[in-house]
């Protein structure tokens, strides 16, 4: 088997189109000067100096890239993933091995989409709601820029952990100890990036407001009005690592590994597909996941925070041009040689700057059109946003929201499967000759069409014996009939059999038909074709109806045989 099937970017090197080269540089430039910034912002997210977002966005993008499957796919830190980040390593902080277990947990969170990607779950993530993202996304848009609040404003905040709210609050009770310089250059970073937005959407909004501010604190001399800033950062390629392998740690994070994996493969893939609609590449899930899991527990020994695909430098890589995976990895190598050669600048550059960067990209998660979209759309997928976004806000961890938002999902799901699709009707023979099928209104016909719809199990079967004993009546014969049953269970068919035998006691006939060949082994399984005889079952046939229009003729052989005193005649076919 072809190495470049489980090492991607093999293959792209052997068929690689040198015409390509000046589309991936052009590209891998482009994005390299947004992530610049925004490595920087997430580190902060997570609650870690502005490097390790550096290394994590040169680590990670190279090895996303090389063994991921899709070509455009940026990844590294990312704000959902870093927000979660922090949520688990706060009770960390301040401790000796700090370090060393964010590492574990990076390892971690790269050690479970590898295994997840080995043993070919890529479908596992279909099981996350498109509503449950888009709440959390906003939810996390919002918990992020209450966070940064006091960086922007230059408040200090109490010493301990705050939670989003509580620094919130701490921001408001010291309010008169605002920075405004601080206050002054963040306004000034936001204005700058959304007037590059108004110009330009490429211009570099973010790198040129950082840019510009460093520029002013220089010039200026601002750092003595007590401005807090990044700090030194190492003029160094990205330092080796080692994660904290005690079992303690493990069984700590396990449950915060499992939830940033899972959240960070449902990114990765859905911006995959969401790109490889345009470029027509067939992106398998399963390889993105291996291409996620090398990413992370790679970066675990090069000093790399946890990350995913981020749909900004995803869209840019696109947008920009790029044409295969090595744009990603040329972003990797171009933040390198930044960060080697041009380090020492890093140091000016003002927290509150960053947290206006933040500001403006926790705005963005908020994303209002598929807010409105869900809200209007579907209830339920309204009731499973909502319910992800407020326990986003407010539940003391973040993988509640997670777990909130897909039970909510399953619940209202089973409570809609829950409803058996069950339809009674009387056929009519129209005056061209055919016959046609009514829904039954009053008096009971002498033939009864019951018709099966949809998914009949466990869930369903309640609500499946109670509309079958509605439709049983004064009818002689119940033609039963598995119009697009796509799911049937045992606890289903013994209800269905229940009703066959009640209409069998009291000397009516009962006709099946539709039966499929499925249907038909679960019946003979269970005696019921011995009990209610071969002739009346009709098994699906290819022609429209021809099932159905056999079963009806025979039920009316069965009417006319029978002597009552009810004037109807038996429906010609």
């Amino acid at each position: 088997m072809s190495i470049g099937k489980f090492i991607p970017i093999v293959d792209t090197i052997r068929t690689y189109d040198k015409k390509d080269l000046r589309f991936d540089f052009i590209a891998a430039m482009t994005v390299a000067v947004v992530a610049l910034p925004q490595s920087m912002a997430y580190a902060m997210i997570a609650g870690v100096n502005p490097a390790y977002g550096l290394y994590s966005a040169i680590v990670l993008t190279i090895l996303g890239s090389a063994f991921g499957s899709s070509n455009h796919l940026a990844t590294g830190p990312t704000n959902a993933i870093c927000l979660l980040i922090a949520s688990y390593m706060a009770i960390y902080a301040g401790q000796g091995d700090f370090f060393a277990t964010l590492f574990l947990l990076t390892f971690m969170v790269g050690a479970i989409q590898f295994i997840m990607g080995t043993f070919r779950l890529g479908s596992l993530v279909n099981y996350v709601s498109h509503a449950v993202i888009v709440g959390f996304t906003a939810g996390a848009g919002i918990i992020i820029a209450m966070g940064q609040l006091n960086n922007l404003l230059g408040v200090k905040l109490p010493d301990g952990h705050l939670s989003s709210i509580g620094k919130v609050i701490a921001c408001f009770e010291n309010i008169g100890t605002t920075n405004l310089v601080a206050l002054g250059l963040g306004l000034f970073t936001i204005a700058v990036i959304l007037l590059c937005r108004r110009i330009n959407k490429n211009l570099p909004g973010a790198l040129l407001g950082i840019i510009f501010s460093v520029m002013l604190v220089m010039l200026f001399d601002l750092e003595k009005y007590g401005l807090k800033m990044a700090g030194d950062i190492p003029q160094a390629i990205p330092p080796l690592s080692m994660p904290n392998f005690s079992l303690s740690a493990i069984t700590d994070l396990a449950s915060g590994s499992i939830v940033i994996a899972i959240i960070g493969l449902v990114e990765a893939v859905a911006i995959s597909k969401a790109i490889a609609s345009r470029t027509l590449q067939k992106i398998d899930p399963n390889q993105e996941f291996i291409g996620q899991g090398i990413a992370n527990m790679g970066g675990a020994f090069l000093s790399s925070i946890a990350g995913s695909g981020s749909f900004t430098r995803s869209a840019i890589t696109y947008q920009n041009g790029g044409k295969t995976r090595l744009a990603g990895v040329l972003v990797g190598i171009i933040i390198l040689i930044v960060l080697i050669f041009f380090a020492p600048y890093a140091k000016y550059i003002p927290n509150a700057s960053l947290a206006g960067v933040i500001m403006v990209v926790a705005y963005s998660m908020v994303d209002k059109k598929a807010l409105v979209k869900v809200l209007k759309t579907n209830f339920n997928d309204a009731v499973v946003l909502l319910v992800t976004m407020f326990t986003t806000i407010f539940a003391p961890h973040l993988e509640q929201a997670i777990y909130a938002g897909v039970a909510t999902s399953l619940l209202l799901y089973l409570k809609d499967s829950g409803v058996a699709g069950v339809r009674t009707l009387a056929p009519i023979q129209a005056t061209d000759g055919r016959f046609v099928e009514q829904e039954i209104n009053g008096e009971r016909p002498s033939i009864a069409i019951i018709q099966l719809e949809g998914s009949l199990y466990f869930g369903s079967a309640s609500d499946l014996e109670k509309k079958l004993s509605e439709a049983y009546g004064e009818s002689k014969v119940y033609l039963v009939r598995f119009k697009g049953v796509s799911v049937i269970d045992i606890t289903a068919l013994e209800v269905i059999e229940a009703f066959i035998n009640r209409g069998m006691a009291d000397g009516n006939r009962v006709i099946l038909s539709g039966v499929t060949p499925k249907i038909h082994r679960m019946l003979e399984r269970m005696h019921v074709i011995k009990h209610i005889g071969e002739e009346n079952i009709f098994t699906q046939e290819d022609e429209v109806f021809a099932s159905s229009g056999k079963a009806l003729e025979e039920a009316n052989s069965f009417v006319r045989s029978v002597s009552y005193s009810v004037k109807e005649r038996p429906i010609q076919i």
